[in-house]
């Protein structure tokens, strides 16, 4: 199984996002939550502001702010 988050709203690229290394897969979802801890910052300044969880094709939860 693949854990990946997805950008929603925004004014961030698709291309910046992936050059930064934003858009990594995981093999577990509280490595892909532990990721997100760490990197919301980093998804914030590229213009993302919400995101959801897929794993796989099935949405897991989301859309979620990044702000509070």
């Amino acid at each position: 199984m693949s854990y990946r988050w997805t950008p929603g709203k925004g004014t961030y690229s698709m291309q910046a996002l992936d050059e930064a290394g934003l858009l990594p897969a995981f093999d577990a979802q509280p490595a892909a939550e532990e990721w997100l801890t760490l990197f919301f910052e980093d998804l914030l300044d590229q213009g993302v502001v919400e995101v959801s969880l897929h794993e796989e094709d099935r949405l897991v939860y989301g859309p979620m702010p990044l702000t509070p």
